[in-house]
């Protein structure tokens, strides 16, 4: 048996469409926990309920938990909250709950021990003192933002930090919020626990970027994004990605690719007979 009950806490870029997708699926109980006044609360879809309680409160989130017989959590919130996952690690050993899906969904971070990424990694490292069963996507860089990041909205040319020549993994937000509400819902729970899934829908170097929007690449020092502390960010994303890690298939303790389950894309054949959204087919080019 699959789980049923499920309690989402983030509900922005990936957690807007994991909750309408558990929404969708019949037989599937679905709580979002957020803080009071929280818009994450706000306009959810029919028969999903809303908990608005302080997420730093151990036993408060652990009792809104249990009150709704919560058997899966998924973490979707944004990068700046990823330490703020700490209290929902111990609410969720106090609750039973049986899956913590982190908020990862990005480059790999297993075996990171310095920077941005370890913080990541240290809350599944938290899930695994406390005893309690993670699931870890990792999908490389989104191909919504790509005319963000690669400056094209401002200039209708790619602007690549770094070589360029590194192989990257790219994944639309559709597809990899569907295959996490897919592979929760219907996978049994041995398939799951402690598991790293690694999905891409297209694997290209950011210097083929420039033929797929008919335009010239550019090479810069850094993103051109304002503040500039979004920029210093971005441009770290491109750099970790022009090292490798921009592949979901990524191992970044041993420094290379995984190969066989954990090489790039290597979980894409559990979304049976789903077709995975190429960049050309995302951006109409």
């Amino acid at each position: 048996m699959s789980y049923t009950s499920f309690a989402v806490f983030g509900a922005g870029t990936i957690g807007s469409p994991i909750i309408a997708g558990l929404a969708a699926k019949p037989g599937i109980s679905t709580v979002v926990i957020g803080r009071p006044g929280s818009k994450s609360l706000d306009n959810l879809p029919a028969g999903v309920k809303a908990a608005a309680v302080d997420t730093a409160d151990v036993a408060a989130v652990a009792a809104v938990l249990k009150e709704h017989k919560v058997e899966v959590i998924v973490s979707a919130v944004g990068s700046p909250a990823v330490p703020a996952q700490e209290p929902l690690v111990k609410a969720a050993k106090e609750a039973g709950v049986k899956l913590f899906v982190p908020s990862e969904f990005g480059f790999p971070t297993e075996g990171h021990t310095t920077g941005f990424f370890t913080l990541k990694n240290k809350i599944a490292d938290d899930l695994k003192a406390a005893g309690i069963p993670s699931v870890r996507i990792y999908v490389g860089l989104f191909t919504d933002n790509i005319p963000f990041v690669f400056g094209y909205l401002k200039d209708k040319k790619i602007t690549v930090v770094g070589s360029g020549d590194v192989d990257a993994s790219f994944t639309t937000v559709a597809d990899i919020t569907g295959f996490t509400v897919h592979v929760l819902t219907t996978l049994p729970p041995a398939q799951l626990e402690n598991k790293t899934f690694r999905i891409q829908g297209e694997r290209i170097k950011f210097n083929q970027l420039g033929a797929l929007f008919n335009t010239t690449v550019v090479h810069a020092d850094q993103v051109a994004a304002e503040p500039a502390a979004l920029a210093q960010v971005l441009t770290g994303i491109l750099l970790a990605a022009d090292a490798g890690g921009g592949s979901s298939g990524w191992l970044p303790a041993e420094g290379k690719e995984g190969t066989g389950d954990q090489a790039a894309g290597s979980a894409n054949h559990l979304w049976e007979g789903h077709h995975w959204t190429t960049i050309k087919e995302f951006h109409k080019l």
